[in-house]
């Protein structure tokens, strides 16, 4: 093979994307294709323009540069899963509930990324810190608009927020903007519950009719086998949670909750029963709720102990008082609670009611009644 050969071949390259040449859209090279005149000359170190030395600022601002390049790809998935959740119906085993399984992992793995960042941060000193910290006045991490957003489009109501009349203080107003309007938009969390209120077992009163009927009829009869399982249970120490329990499940009093009792019952429900096949991609969200708000508690509680281990007690650029304002936010700031505090109403399984065979049907496991061996069917349900 010759130079020039050698030189156009993109497959004895190594070529990540194994590009050839699309016709009328003349050659794609990996330089311009990423911008990379743009990314790579984007780092302006105000210790550079000081003739000052402070050699670990390029990293303190490369680190921060590809906090807020995830934080758009965060965005990017946020707003999918919004327009898919957004839909009138939505198949519990289809290809669109499969995506938003799929991009809510994705999610969670490039949360787990920007907690190991920290680990590159850290290998900064407080001296080296100290180098070029006060040329960064009064710019500071509370100034990122995207990871509010973010947090805004997930579902983090207002009024959950510590220092909430601060929290945009220091935003340009396009930003804040930005952030208010995403407030007063149907949030990922609020499609989740409407998506759970539509879960129809429980309208099917012949499938249940296996169950003695309830004694009134603003119950439920599985609810009220449950509630008999789940209060037998509870230690003595735990009986007060039986209290909660009604509440949440079927009263409300409060007018905070975003999700409702109803939604509270489905999603309780898809948690017990797991197992069954039609109730393992609603469960595989519910759990990556779980774990994207773990690793957004993981992520803040990293980074306040790297701010404590930075500067002390000293207050941060931007004028909080640092990490004791870092700690109150991360104690207040998780948005899929009311689904993690689910997990103090499961029972074991032995304690579980046994399911009708209807319902097992629907769900999947039930075996046909001409087949003596028994069988797998797999159903869909209805939006």
């Amino acid at each position: 093979m010759s130079a020039n050969e050698l030189k156009n071949d993109t497959t004895s390259q190594g070529c990540p994307f194994g590009a050839s040449q699309v016709s009328g859209s003349g050659d794609v090279h990996y330089h311009d294709y990423l911008q990379l005149d743009k990314i790579l000359n984007a780092q302006f170190p105000e210790s550079d323009k000081l003739n000052a030395s402070a050699h670990d600022e390029m990293l303190f601002i490369i680190i921060h540069q590809a906090y807020e390049l995830w934080f758009k790809q965060l965005h990017h998935e946020a707003d999918s899963l919004v327009a898919i959740m957004r839909q009138p119906s939505l198949n519990d085993n289809s290809p669109e509930l499969q995506t938003v399984v799929h991009r809510l992992n994705r999610m969670v793995v490039i949360l787990r990324v920007l907690v190991h960042q920290i680990d590159i941060l850290e290998t900064m000193t407080p001296m080296d810190f100290l180098d070029f910290r006060d040329m960064l006045r009064p710019a500071s991490g509370f100034q990122s608009w995207q990871f509010k957003l973010l947090e805004a489009k997930l579902g983090l109501k207002f009024e959950y927020r510590h220092g909430k009349e601060y929290y945009t203080a220091q935003l340009r107003q396009e930003h804040v903007d930005l952030i208010k309007q995403a407030e007063t938009n149907q949030s990922f969390l609020q499609l989740v519950n409407d998506w759970l209120e539509r879960m129809p077992f429980f309208d099917d009163a012949e499938a249940w009719k296996e169950l003695s009927p309830s004694k009134t009829n603003d119950i439920h009869p599985f609810w009220v086998a449950y509630t008999n399982s789940y209060s037998n249970s509870l230690a003595e120490a735990e009986k007060n949670n039986l209290e909660a329990f009604h509440e949440v499940m079927f009263e409300h009093k409060e007018t905070h909750y975003t999700l409702s009792a109803k939604a509270n019952r489905a999603a309780l429900f898809i948690m017990l029963y797991r197992g069954y096949p039609l109730l393992q991609l609603p469960f595989q969200l519910l759990n990556n709720l779980l774990e994207i708000d773990e690793q957004l508690s993981t992520w803040r509680h990293r980074h306040m102990n790297m701010v404590h281990r930075m500067i002390g007690t000293r207050i941060g650029t931007g004028g909080s008082s640092g990490k004791d304002y870092l700690k109150s936010a991360a104690d207040k700031h998780y948005i899929f609670k009311e689904i993690a505090q689910l997990t103090s109403f499961l029972i074991e399984r032995r304690r579980l009611p046994q399911l009708p065979k209807a319902i097992e049907q629907k769900l999947g496991f039930a075996a046909p009644s001409n087949s003596p061996e028994g069988g797998r069917t797999h159903s869909t349900r209805p939006a």
